[in-house]
């Protein structure tokens, strides 16, 4: 579940104003009876889940009182995960959820706040919940004593128009409350010491004239901070948007650390960052089969759909799904076992120290703009060029093996991956550059993925050699990624021209 809300400081006395104005046609306001609220806050001695914008609480009366609340995208947005059991034992399922936070540290009591709220809600003609205002007085326990009070105003989107968000917010703040700030209850509650920075380094912007250990700097930290922002998501086996995955996600976040620490070899310590793309390479893996399913499951959907004049069986479309599915699930069961082991905990441990300090070597102190580009030059090269018996993407042929041109993808991610990191730097030429070359790798992936889901179709096919059914719609879902094949064939030659241009890499040497 996501929550959306936005919070408002407001002195002892103030009042609510009256909301009638926000509302829409037919719609009304319901005050419901005050209620007291007692939340237990979990943590680490170090206060590590409320430095990162986490918390997991125990709250008296809820039909289930364990919650675990995350970060999302955006301010006032987060996600919410609830779950049954007793007092004083944190479900297993939601501590291993925070691990990217806690890094196994175990997580013991560290605030007790009790709350009196007064719910106000706003609703549509059709009786609809559009918005909940709780107004909190609340009170920070220390035994059974009262160590101190605060008071504030949480609005809550519920569904409906978010401009009414707005709405509401303007006749808060004009009647004295205090809008900007999302310090959650627990993190007021625990002082500066809560209010202080998260175990994982931020991503600074870069300086005016940034050292090219500047840029490595960022580009490391920037890949950790979206392999550490994914871990709960996958555990939870949860979307991040309506066409993106968190498993997807947290893979391109290895995969671009990989890709960055060879790209900047002569940046980093070379012993340092073996192990790092070791231990990269290995969840990488483990969160491939789980991707591999995530597409074709997707793949399988739209190509079925394809030609609405010629449709195919539902029912064999179905059962090839459900063979998808099958391994889908044994996927994710595997990246569970992965995120549970200790293998795992200190794979994180070690990104996030270094995020915190990363080992470069002298040569990193040199301006960005003298040291990086003959570093991009080589995976530029090789894409090009190719080499060690790959092709070069010039050399790629419409009657080319399918693993040739996935050889030349593989080149292309890594070369992609190198002027992303330092195009915010050069800008330019290079951003040209980079943004050519998404276009050539979004063509060479929509090759590689048809490539290999009409071989995956045959495959599930052959498994059930006596479902007729079956193999005429596999024949006929091969015939259309074949096609797909060759029009990705067909439209890579001018995007190679225009992302390898003279104009777009002669900041290369």
């Amino acid at each position: 579940m996501v929550e959306e809300e936005r919070k408002y400081e407001v002195d002892p006395g103030f009042a609510v104003p009256d909301l009638s104005g926000c509302l829409p046609d037919g719609g009304r306001l319901m005050e419901l009876p005050a209620v007291k609220l007692t939340a237990t806050y979990y943590d680490t001695p170090d206060l590590r889940l409320a430095r990162a914008g986490v918390s997991l609480r125990y709250r008296v009366g809820d039909a289930q009182p364990w919650t675990v609340k995350l970060p999302a995208d955006a301010p006032g947005v987060r996600h919410e995960i609830s779950r049954s059991g007793k007092r004083g034992k944190p479900p297993e399922d939601l501590v291993w959820l925070v691990t990217a936070y806690s890094r196994g540290v175990p997580l013991t009591p560290a605030a007790t706040v009790r709350t009196v709220r007064q719910v106000l809600e706003v609703r549509d003609a059709d009786d609809a919940l559009l918005v909940e205002l709780a107004d909190d007085a609340v009170s920070v326990l220390d035994g059974k004593k009262v160590r101190s009070t605060f008071r504030e105003v949480e609005v809550e989107f519920k569904t409906g128009d978010r401009d009414l968000l707005d709405r509401v917010e303007a006749e808060l703040v004009a009647a004295g409350a205090t809008a900007g700030g999302f310090t959650p209850k627990h993190v007021r509650a625990l002082g500066a010491a809560a209010a202080g920075p998260p175990e994982l380094a931020a991503v600074d912007e870069l300086p005016a004239e940034p050292s090219a250990a500047d840029v490595v700097t960022r580009a490391i930290r920037d890949d950790i901070a979206r392999i550490l922002a994914h871990d709960p998501l996958v555990r939870l086996h949860a979307p991040v948007g309506d066409d993106d995955t968190a498993v997807h996600q947290m893979r391109v976040g290895c995969r671009r650390l990989r890709s960055d620490l060879r790209t900047f070899r002569a940046l980093v310590r070379s012993d340092w960052a073996a192990s790092i793309r070791d231990e990269l390479k290995w969840v990488a893996g483990v969160l491939g089969g789980a991707r591999d399913a995530e597409v074709l499951r997707d793949r399988l959907r739209r190509t079925a759909d394809a030609d609405p004049l010629a449709p195919l069986p539902e029912a064999a479309v179905t059962r090839i799904d459900e063979a998808l599915a099958a391994r889908h699930d044994a996927a994710l069961a595997e990246v569970d076992a992965a995120l549970r082991s200790e293998r795992y905990v200190a794979l994180v441990e070690t990104l996030v120290l270094a995020a915190r300090e990363p080992q470069l070597t002298g040569a990193a102190r040199g301006p960005a703009v003298e040291v990086l580009p003959r570093l991009v030059a080589k995976p530029w090269r090789r894409l090009a060029y190719g080499g060690d018996g790959v092709d070069g993407a010039a050399d790629l042929t419409a009657d080319a093996p399918d693993d040739r041109w996935h050889a030349v993808r593989i080149n292309g991610k890594k070369a992609r991956y190198a002027v992303d990191a330092v195009a915010p730097v050069l800008g330019g030429d290079a951003a040209k550059l980079a943004k050519a070359l998404s276009k050539v790798q979004n063509l060479l992936g929509e090759h590689q993925d048809a490539a290999v889901a009409a071989q995956t179709w045959q495959e599930i096919a052959d498994e059930r050699p006596d479902d007729h059914e079956l193999a005429v719609t596999a024949g006929r879902l091969v015939e259309r990624e074949r096609a797909a094949v060759r029009a990705a064939r067909a439209g890579f030659p001018a995007a190679w021209e225009r992302a390898s241009a003279r104009r777009r890499t002669r900041w290369l040497p």
